[in-house]
This record gives C-alpha cells, structure tokens and sequence, in this order.
C-alpha cells in the first residue's frame, strides 16, 4: 500500500502520469497499473485524467491529504526502525587535552552512555600535539585539542570558545588594572602544556612581563596552591566551576579586558562510524545547552 500511495502522490504532484514515470524510474504503464490498484482497493475513483493533465476529484482530495501523513510517519517509522537495529555500539577512542579531557569530556560521555549504553569510550589524556599525532597516524578516531593541528590532511572542526581567567583565593584584594599583576607570585603550568601557553599569550595582551613564577604539572595542583594563597594563576573557566560554587577561589576580573581560546575537533578519516557520529552529536549538543 505505501508504494501506491507514494506513485498516487506523485502522479498528483506532477499532474501527469509521464512526468511521474520519469520521477519514479518506472515505465508509464507500470504507474498507471499501480493507480488502478489502489482504486481498486479503495473502491473508488481518484482521478480525473485529460488529454493534458490529471486532476484529483473529492476522494482524491481526501486519499491525497491522508497520504503525505501516513508516507511521512511510514518513513519515520522505518528511520526508528533501522536506528533500533543498527544501535550505535562498540569502541570509540578519544583523545584530548588535559583542560576538556580532564573537566568537560567526562559529562559528554556520561550522557553518551545513558542514551547508548552500548558504546565504550577509550580516553587518552594528553597535550595538543601528542593527540594530534595519536589521531593521524590512526591510533585514535577522535581527538579534542586545544587551537589547530597543523597538518593539510586532517579535518579540523573549531567547535568552541573557552574563557580563560585569573583566579585568586577569596582574600586576594581586587585589582583594577593589568599592570598591577606583574609583581604577584604566578601559579603556572609547565612549558609545553596549553594552558601555560595561553597564560602567556594572556601576559602579553596585558603588556605585563611577571618575575615570580612557580610551574606545577597540573591544574589541580594550582587550584590547591591559589587556594592556600601562595599566588594567582590563569585557568580555564571549565576546571573552577566547583570551587566558585564553593567559594574557595574567585575571579579577579580586569576592566574590559576577556580572553578565550579555541577548541577543535580533529579526525583523519573522512567517514564516520555511527558511534562517532553519536559522539560528535553529543558534543555539540553539550555546548549548545
């Protein structure tokens, strides 16, 4: 029955049982044999046929508006239907930077899980350019970084913006310009990892040159040490969101003047498996919300 619908609608649109042969890739004979079935079962007449046209009468008007809804819930019900037995599973490895790895990834893949309990995520933490070697030389399926990967034959998706801040414990007085930071004692990650390259990126918009640096190799470790009040340090608004509820650091904000960077998604194949296609869905929706 839904094929007959499907060729009744398109004669109907086409107003001509040619033009819709051709449309359908069936002979004219055939459209016309497929018409005549379905008024057959119906037990009326649907069209009015001219030497020029097709026209619909009052049944055909009637048979017309019911068909688009049922073709239309046909074809849903099949697209539910083949999403249920071609249900997203299997491995998917993923690599990211330390600041999405460590403090926004795993809420993408709780919520990937809840959905789709059938896929298994493998995560490998690292900096920029060592996920971007893991994924092209195909040892990864997905990577999150921060900034690009420079290499020609990669796809690269700049998919968000991540403020960077100057944290300080709640104590720290307010500052009400830039150059009043040099003299602090700066809590810092180590050479090499993003985060230390947007502080200096950061040092150098305000123009300042600090001589007191202390470098950790974690971002948790720097929440610590800001918290004890040792000094202040630059991080990622993603990796504060428990401790400004909590009340344990605060931003120390500077008259018209923001920071963000770009994070990418990179993968090296230009085809995606149903479980990538759900991951990559699931990010977006993330940082939508």
């Amino acid at each position: 029955m839904d094929q007959q619908l499907k060729v009744f609608v398109t004669v109907v649109d086409k107003r001509n049982f040619s033009r819709a042969a051709d449309e359908l890739h069936m002979t004219q004979p055939a459209v016309s044999q497929y018409i005549k079935n379905l008024e057959e079962s119906l037990g009326t007449k649907l069209l009015e046929r001219n030497n020029r046209s097709v026209e619909m009468n009052k049944a055909g008007e009637i048979v017309y508006h019911h068909a688009i809804e049922l073709l239309n819930l046909y074809s849903k019900m099949n697209y539910l239907l083949d999403d249920l037995s071609n249900r997203a599973s299997g491995k998917l490895t993923i690599g990211a930077s330390y600041t999405y790895g460590e403090y926004v990834l795993p809420h993408v893949i709780a919520s990937i899980r809840e959905k789709y309990p059938l896929i298994t995520p493998a995560v490998t933490i690292g900096n920029s350019r060592e996920i971007g070697d893991l994924v092209y030389s195909h040892q990864l399926d997905v990577g999150i970084i921060e900034g690009d990967y420079p290499a020609r034959d990669m796809k690269v998706d700049s998919f968000t913006q991540d403020e960077m801040v100057i944290v300080a414990a709640p104590s720290h007085k307010n500052i009400d310009h830039g150059s009043t930071l040099e003299d602090e004692m700066w809590i810092v990650r180590e050479e090499g990892s993003g985060t230390r390259e947007a502080t200096e990126k950061m040092w150098e918009l305000l123009s300042i040159d600090p001589s007191q640096k202390m470098a950790f190799g974690s971002t948790q470790l720097i929440k610590e040490s800001v918290e004890a009040g040792i000094g202040i340090g630059i991080l990622s608004k993603w990796t504060i969101r428990k401790e400004l509820k909590l009340g344990t650091l605060k931003i120390l904000k500077l008259p018209n003047f923001k920071y963000t960077r770009t994070f990418s998604i990179l993968m090296r194949s230009p085809f995606q498996t149903k479980v990538l296609e759900v991951f990559l869905n699931h990010v977006h929706s993330h940082h939508k919300a």
